[in-house]
């Protein structure tokens, strides 16, 4: 059985963080393990609440995945504070298997989830261990000290940028870019840009999660880094385009992981 990892914060609304990511798993055939780093409350309008799980805690979730379970695949999202990042770090560092990491900094409601030294921690220790480094563009400025990219030119030039800083691919999200099309550019050995028309809905909480997830799915199946963008690409889409069907909360609803499987 294909194990994956999720190391994140968890959602009460269910929409995004572990929550999402052990639905990502689920509906792309893993077997999803978790370690909490963060407890927030929350809903589709709002984090009213944010709780950090003490380095302590977190380590020894990991240990005891890690020394049982055979991990194929780990995906990284909120860490919140930089003494999570460090006991991520060290118990991660040697490891061997891939890492897909999520800079996860503001949720979809605009709420701050992660504390300036987090930053920081996340450049130093925890970008030389991804193997793909999934930032959106606001992240990806938040993580290189500088100006949102507002072009294709600037997109690719701050993938590149964050690439020098250790990850093996940077994908370069392009939700919140304009247009009718976004454009999710993976930059390392083999670049590609991943297409889609930007569909009308503001359900969208949890993409980022669901994306990286899925990635990390691909990646605990064996398949190549580009193969894994791809899949895990086309399966969003469909979880996007679905979303409203849902009906979820009043706010940002989430998207559909389970849009192969059953309608409401």
């Amino acid at each position: 059985m294909a194990i994956a990892l999720t190391i994140a914060g968890s959602d009460s609304g269910g929409g995004a963080g572990i929550q999402a990511d052990l639905k990502s798993f689920s509906a792309l055939g893993i077997y999803g393990a978790s370690v909490l780093t963060a407890i927030t409350a929350q809903n589709t309008r709002a984090v009213t609440m944010v709780e950090a799980v003490s380095p302590a805690m977190i380590r020894a979730q990991l240990d005891a995945v890690l020394d049982d379970l055979d991990v194929r695949a780990v995906k990284i999202g909120m860490l919140g504070t930089v003494d999570a990042t460090l006991a991520v770090a060290g118990a991660l560092a040697g490891r061997g298997m891939p890492v897909v990491l999520d800079p996860v900094m503001v949720a979809k409601s605009g709420d701050a989830l992660i504390d300036e030294p987090a930053i920081a921690g996340l450049r130093e220790h925890l970008l030389p261990l991804a193997t793909v480094l999934t930032p959106n563009l606001p992240e990806a400025a938040l993580l290189l000290g500088t100006d949102l990219a507002t072009d294709a030119a600037g997109t690719l030039q701050q993938g590149r940028a964050l690439a020098a800083l250790g990850p093996e691919w940077v994908l370069m999200k392009g939700g919140h870019a304009e247009g009718a099309t976004c454009v999710d550019r993976l930059v390392g050995p083999e670049p590609r840009d991943f297409a889609a028309p930007r569909l009308a809905t503001r359900n969208t909480h949890g993409t980022g999660c669901s994306l990286s997830a899925a990635i990390a799915a691909g990646l605990a199946r064996g398949l190549s880094v580009p193969r894994a963008v791809a899949e895990a690409h086309d399966w969003l889409q469909g979880a996007i385009a679905a979303a409203d069907s849902l009906r979820v909360g009043s706010g940002l609803g989430p998207v559909h992981h389970f849009h192969r499987w059953w309608q409401p």
